[in-house]
């Protein structure tokens, strides 16, 4: 009795430091999705990717500054999820925390399956499946100790981005001025030269920005993180004032460069990922084995914020009623054990279907992914709305405002709704829309039979 007692009274403990957190708040935004991923987008869009760039970076500021606001007067683990429970109502948050959490514990299997083959290719010998269920069994051990190992694990993961990242740009610069030794090419002129900077026309641009959301996607993960430190308000303020400059050099100065240096219509771009090509262009001696080296690192780390990311959401289910209540259990040393063993047992699951029946089942269930992030973001604008409004009519005062309220909040909101009503008409993004309603519509129905039974039993 007295252990169930002590659980009780336990918490998340602030185990993640200072430069803890801002790293985590950098490598939140830096996955494989830049290093491999942007070669679609550019394929998509030309050089006029840079405009999809540009406007996703630009919502995803907006955003986090809403997020910002509201993090900061109310620092929690759950943080959106919560905050949609007070301001739009339990329904609101049930649904919005676990999309996320379904989010995350499917990403984590993807990023373990693209880790295990680059493994494989390094080591034949070992099988595949064997190194993504090693790569998932050790991180998940870490974030069964501590919140220290989690945030050590993630401060060195982030760390080797951040140095390929700086690298790459100070390379590609040089080449740009025509001082790299090892290049054939120099100057800017593939921004215009295959075509013209845009190509294939203003809609793919349009297009861009539905490939390139979702590498920005995990940028909000410092608003969870920055509950287990101290001072949680002054990190997510920092976080949330840096986010501008991260994405201007980590993305947008980094696709510059690729499309100044690779022609957009380029075969190489789509088969080996932007940055090898251009480092094989420039003559980088062992460019793949330097990309496959950064990008395991882009993977691991992506895998490790997922499943920490998922464990939270998943406890501040439970600490709310909207989840089992075992899932908000705590160890002496502030980890929510069963949320981070339920999230991983779900990720080896998403493992064991793509093993299993490659091609199919996985395949199917990462589609219901498709629109999660522009809901995630939807929901944060309206939460931000509401709270905003009830804060300025009770007079209480805000360390942190968005800028222009109500006009950019609006502007966010229908900007949105605009791209998802675009997704639901387009062929190429209709099936993974409406499966992504689907899963919606159901965690929204199993939300309000929740609800329904809670009343029932309340007046029996």
């Amino acid at each position: 009795m007295a252990s169930l007692d002590n659980n009780k009274q336990r918490s998340l403990q602030h185990g993640l430091t200072s430069r803890q957190v801002s790293m985590i708040s950098i490598a939140g935004i830096i996955g494989a999705g830049l290093f491999i991923g942007s070669s679609n987008a550019i394929a998509t869009a030309g050089p006029a990717i840079l405009i999809s760039y540009a406007m996703t970076g630009l919502l995803v500021l907006l955003v986090m500054r809403m997020l910002g606001e509201m993090a900061i007067a109310n620092p929690n683990s759950g943080s959106f999820s919560t905050y949609a429970s007070e301001a739009i109502g339990p329904w609101a948050g049930f649904t919005i925390g676990w999309l996320y959490w379904w989010f995350w514990v499917l990403i984590i299997p993807v990023e373990a399956i693209a880790g295990a083959d680059i493994l494989h290719a390094w080591f034949p010998a070992v099988p595949s499946w064997l190194f993504a269920f090693l790569i998932m069994l050790v991180l998940s051990a870490t974030n069964l100790v501590s919140v220290k190992n989690f945030g050590a694990f993630e401060y060195w993961f982030a760390l080797v981005k951040v140095v390929a990242i700086i690298a790459f740009i100070v390379v590609c610069s040089l080449a740009v001025f025509g001082v790299w030794p090892l290049a054939e090419v120099s100057g800017v002129s593939r921004l215009w030269d295959n075509g013209g900077f845009m190509p294939n026309g203003f809609g793919t641009v349009l297009g861009g920005v539905l490939i390139t959301i979702f590498s920005f996607f995990g940028a909000e993960i410092v608003t969870i993180a920055a509950d287990e430190t101290a001072n949680p308000k002054d990190k997510i303020r920092r976080a949330t004032n840096l986010v501008v400059y991260r994405i201007a050099i980590f993305y947008l100065a980094s696709i510059f460069l690729v499309v100044s240096l690779v022609a957009w219509n380029d075969p190489g771009l789509k088969a080996v990922g932007s940055f090898q090509r251009v480092l094989e262009v420039l003559n980088v001696p062992g460019a793949k084995l330097l990309v496959d080296i950064v990008v395991l690192v882009a993977v691991t780390s992506c895998m490790n914020s997922g499943l920490y990311t998922a464990s939270r959401m998943l406890y501040s289910l439970g600490a709310r009623g909207q989840a089992l209540s075992v899932t908000k259990r705590i160890s002496g040393a502030g980890v929510p054990t069963v949320a981070v063993i339920f999230s991983t047992l779900a990720g080896f699951a998403g493992c064991l279907v793509n093993y299993v029946f490659p091609g199919k089942v996985f395949g199917f269930l990462l589609s219901t992914t498709g629109a999660i992030a522009l809901l995630v973001y939807l929901v944060i604008a309206v939460s931000q709305l509401r709270m905003r409004a009830r804060a300025e009519r009770e007079g209480r005062p805000l360390e942190l405002k968005m800028w222009l309220f109500p006009w950019l909040t609006w502007l966010v909101i229908g900007t949105i709704v605009m791209v998802l009503g675009y997704m639901l008409f387009s062929d190429a993004y209709r099936y993974e829309t409406l499966m992504t309603a689907g899963v919606t519509a159901f965690i929204l129905l199993v939300s309000l039979t929740q609800r329904r039974a809670r009343m029932v039993a309340q007046t029996a």
